[in-house]
């Protein structure tokens, strides 16, 4: 039941070249016309942002998963705030009203109340989980995003509190933990999802096409789920080297998440079809904002330079 494994795909980004008026003295070129230029710029920086927003907060209707299937609204409505971080849940400060912001601060938040965690989804503040709230207060479903597994936040207001850090593996998310709080799921199922630990996860243990989970391989083998900056120019982005960021985005998208979409891979005999395609369409924008997302500067004096341009 891929959660998101990871979220990739390879895009060719367009370039724009302009005559330069190579050959020509200085004096000579003659003034370009960036009206052309600048219009592309905006159509990226669209791009990015709807591609921000798709990464961050579209669930791709895998609430058919996560809510109609696994009934994963009914265990998280009891989690109260310490244990959802504890498995490796984050908190996005910026989505906080600044009172909440400053009751947490002095400590006037009671975290041990699940009721705080049915409102931290209400705020949409829990990072790659989108919950929704009736007016009396009761979480009637949950989905999740591409952010679960490939975000994490850089702890400003207190750990697994803070500004989000798109791109970053987190490795603190115990992801088979949190599966198996499901009341649908066999109890052999959930004791095999508890062994992947934190920072782990099988892509290749489950698909699910829409209506029920679909057994891939076994025994389980997770793996360590990746950071996805700094892909841009890459080739084969994803482990099993089978296809580029989108193809895997796809996959994740619809088999893991439980997107409402299409994915077809005869090499591991996988058809998946349904109607509307929920995911397909949203692809290139959600490739063009993962391709912006630069590795980090490593910290000063962790490792050796000379060493290094040496090889």
């Amino acid at each position: 039941m891929r959660l998101i494994g990871l979220a990739s795909s390879v895009f060719v980004l367009v370039l724009t070249f302009v005559m330069s008026g190579f050959g020509q003295a200085p004096s000579q070129q003659q003034p370009r016309d960036t009206g052309g230029d600048r219009a592309q710029q905006d159509d990226r920086r669209g791009k990015n942002q709807d591609g921000q927003a798709i990464f961050r907060y579209d669930t791709f209707g895998d609430e058919q998963l996560w809510t109609a299937v696994l009934r994963m609204h009914e265990p998280i409505a009891t989690v109260d705030p310490v244990t959802a971080l504890s498995v490796g849940l984050k908190v996005d400060v910026d989505a906080l009203p600044a009172a909440t912001v400053a009751a947490l601060r002095a400590g006037q938040v009671d975290l041990t109340n699940p009721a705080v965690t049915t409102e931290l989804l209400r705020l949409n503040a829990v990072v790659g989980v989108k919950g929704a709230v009736d007016q009396t207060g009761q979480l009637t479903s949950i989905g999740v995003t591409c952010a679960l597994c490939h975000s994490t936040v850089d702890n400003s207001l207190t750990r697994g509190i803070g500004k989000r850090l798109d791109g970053w593996a987190n490795l603190d998310l115990n992801v088979g933990a949190i599966v198996a709080l499901s009341p649908a799921l066999p109890d052999a199922l959930k004791a095999e999802f508890r062994t992947w630990g934190p920072g782990k996860y099988d892509p290749r243990h489950h698909a699910f096409d829409g209506t029920n989970l679909i057994s891939l391989n076994s025994p389980s083998l997770p793996i360590v789920i990746p950071s996805i900056y700094g892909l841009k120019g890459v080739g084969f982005e994803t482990f099993t080297a089978d296809g580029p960021i989108s193809y895997w985005n796809a996959y994740v998208g619809v088999g893991q998440m439980g997107g409402h979409g299409n994915f077809i891979d005869p090499r591991i005999g996988l058809s998946i079809t349904q109607t509307p395609d929920l995911v397909t369409s949203k692809l290139p924008a959600l490739l063009e904002y993962q391709l912006t997302l630069r590795a980090p500067e490593p910290p000063s004096g962790s490792f050796d330079k000379e060493a290094a341009k040496r090889g």
